[in-house]
């Protein structure tokens, strides 16, 4: 029986997902990409009494990481450190890579405390996450797959119908529909998938229905 309660919130300018994975047993919650509004979704995890234990990101543009300050500042009586792949510290850092600088955040730079491997397993909230590197939208980019849950956490890899930009620095189409196919559609047919943007899909649907992956 699933114990896993995923709450999305759609924050910022681009209505990015933020997604709270929250064990249903303990009330140990990982944190989704909190691209904006930290403070308010911070008062949120309190509502819910969920006990946020760590912050992963899928990759490093600001709309997935403007949040984390004012987050973890709510929450500076724990110690709530931010995961990233190790491809994306260069991006993190750069607000002309980031995007902070062009979309009138300012010029942001953001950091993760650890940086991960492609096939790397973090142990938290009582999960077993497995870490799917999937460059093509960034240099660093990944997906989190949950396989006793059934769930991945795709962010700006894979959506609804559709997958990530390939406009923006370091971008490259090819290599994220090769990404995406290797990775991701390799997955169980009824793995739900919870993307950056937009609307919950499943991996089966996506095999047969999404235009850029024929």
């Amino acid at each position: 029986m699933s114990k896993i309660i995923i709450d999305q919130f759609i924050v910022g300018p681009v209505q990015t997902n933020c997604y709270f994975a929250t064990n249903s047993d303990t009330r140990e919650t990982i944190v989704i990409d909190p691209g904006d509004s930290g403070t308010k979704l911070a008062e949120l995890a309190r509502e819910l009494d969920c006990h946020p234990v760590a912050i992963l990101l899928t990759h490093g543009h600001f709309d997935h990481t403007d949040g984390i300050k004012d987050f973890r500042d709510a929450f500076s009586d724990i110690k709530l450190e931010v995961y990233a792949h190790e491809d994306e510290k260069e991006l993190l850092a750069d607000p002309s890579l980031n995007l902070s600088s062009d979309m009138g955040f300012g010029h942001q730079h953001y950091k993760a405390d650890h940086f991960l491997k492609d096939g790397q397993i973090l142990h938290m909230a009582g999960y077993d996450i497995t870490v799917l590197h999937t460059p093509g939208h960034t240099l660093g980019g990944v997906c989190y797959y949950i396989p006793e849950e059934g769930v991945l956490f795709s962010g700006d890899t894979l959506f609804c119908g559709s997958i990530g930009r390939t406009d923006f620095p370091n971008g490259s189409a090819s290599q994220l529909i090769n990404s995406i196919k290797e990775k991701c559609l390799t997955l169980p047919d009824d793995t739900k998938v919870y993307p950056g943007h937009d609307s919950t899909t499943v991996i089966g649907d996506e095999k047969k229905y999404n235009f850029f992956l024929r």
